[in-house]
């Protein structure tokens, strides 16, 4: 990895063999934070979506390494095994606490990614100042009695779930209440009108407009979570 950023590959053991992931890393002047950012089930990581958040971040002062999970890499659509998605992350995770020299390294993923995060984090294979989902997929669309949450009360750091109110995997709201209560330090952050995307119907606008406006709400949760102030 270069010292300004740039693109990188990223060593990853799963259990039967090695890979490597693409990687990029966006570098501000003077970062205070960082933060390793995950893309969704659906999209890689130079998904334009993320690359205007990782950029909006930057302007923000925090430096943000996207990565791809190890199926993304290898041209397939579905996700591999949740172990390889975690030991992407760990690995992930550690390459950018050493380059944070100090800094806070805080998680960040898009939907699939940021339920992977979460999972890490239980299992204490990462250990972020943080992590944030952008539409944390609660349940398959119209299947609330499949929900995704009996590890999250293990997540031992602040949580902010960034959710649409009209996201199909977050309904009923109450759900998503319920399981934010359980866990230890978390917080909501709703985007009236927003789908999974965040995209609000009947107003068409780049998917990397409406994530540089995410990234200023995150940034400023960040900041407030470094701080010790917390959740609201």
């Amino acid at each position: 990895m270069t010292p300004d950023g740039g693109s990188s590959r990223i060593s990853v053991p799963l259990p039967n063999e090695g890979v490597e992931v693409s990687a990029d890393l966006v570098m501000p002047s003077s970062a205070w934070a960082f933060a390793a950012v995950a893309h969704g089930a659906g999209a890689g990581y130079r998904h334009p979506f993320l690359t205007g958040f990782a950029d909006a971040l930057a302007q923000e002062g925090v430096a943000t390494l996207r990565f791809n999970f190890p199926y993304v890499e290898a041209g397939r659509r579905m996700p591999g095994p949740a172990a390889h998605a975690i030991a992407t992350w760990a690995a992930v995770h550690a390459e950018l606490a050493e380059r944070a020299v100090g800094a806070p390294v805080f998680a960040i993923g898009k939907s699939y990614g940021g339920r992977m995060a979460s999972m890490a984090a239980a299992e204490g294979v990462i250990d972020p100042a943080g992590l944030v989902y952008l539409g944390y997929p609660l349940h398959p669309p119209g299947r609330p009695d499949k929900a995704r949450t009996a590890h999250l009360p293990d997540v031992p750091q602040p949580q902010l779930f960034v959710e649409g109110t009209n996201d199909p995997f977050i309904d009923p709201h109450e759900q998503l209440e319920e399981a934010v209560a359980s866990c230890r330090i978390a917080d909501i952050a709703w985007i009236d009108g927003g789908g999974h995307s965040f995209d609000v119907k009947g107003r068409k606008r780049p998917a990397a407009d409406i994530a540089a406006d995410l990234a200023r709400g995150v940034a400023e949760w960040l900041r407030r979570t470094h701080s010790g102030a917390g959740p609201t």
